[in-house]
């Protein structure tokens, strides 16, 4: 046999293989279990999840979320919610002028990645009814950087950070979620505050 008659019938076999595997794998509804052989006796393979079926989309979805909300939590509580309970945000307080300009940071940080959170448990079929409550408690964050960089965050400010954070982590939490505070670099804060 020469050379190119084993090309065209290694790529004929090869091409009447694929018509007849094809049909089998495909379409959105097939459900094929691994090992199974088609009529001409070649093996099906089973549909394996790709990043963009929807429950890597889910998996990924709870991953972001924990991710960003964790950081948000570990921004708001090291910058802004520490310094205010030791009055560094204070007139007169020794180093308020640098706790004003990293608390402005991490309020602008905090709600960046609360934000990012939210969008990322709409998801999720779980986590995303319990994004209508949190969406308004979020946005009402959106003013405080430039409260705190202007010294003129109150009391109430600084504790309607906590409670949305922590309203965050009870969502989470609700959902088999361990929201921790991690605490982002100085890099994360400026990076992520720009992205």
């Amino acid at each position: 046999m020469s050379t190119t008659s084993l090309r065209t019938s290694v790529a004929a076999g090869t091409l009447a293989v694929s018509l007849f595997a094809l049909p089998a794998c495909s379409g959105s509804g097939s459900t094929h279990a691994a090992g199974t052989t088609n009529a001409v006796g070649v093996a099906a393979v089973a549909d394996s999840p790709s990043p963009s079926t929807s429950a890597e989309r889910v998996k990924l979805a709870k991953t972001k979320f924990v991710l960003n909300a964790s950081l948000a939590a570990g921004a708001a509580y090291q910058w802004i919610y520490k310094p205010f309970k030791a009055g560094t945000f204070k007139k007169g307080a020794k180093g308020r002028t640098l706790a004003l300009i990293k608390g402005g940071l991490a309020g602008a940080f905090t709600y960046n990645r609360l934000s990012a959170a939210l969008t990322d448990a709409k998801g999720d079929p779980t986590l995303s009814k319990a994004t209508g409550a949190l969406t308004a408690a979020v946005a009402s964050l959106k003013d405080l950087p430039s409260k705190i960089k202007g010294g003129k965050a109150t009391d109430a400010d600084f504790n309607q950070v906590d409670n949305v954070v922590n309203s965050v982590k009870k969502a989470g939490s609700e959902n088999g979620l361990n929201v921790t505070d991690q605490v982002p670099s100085a890099g994360q804060l400026t990076q992520k505050v720009s992205s």
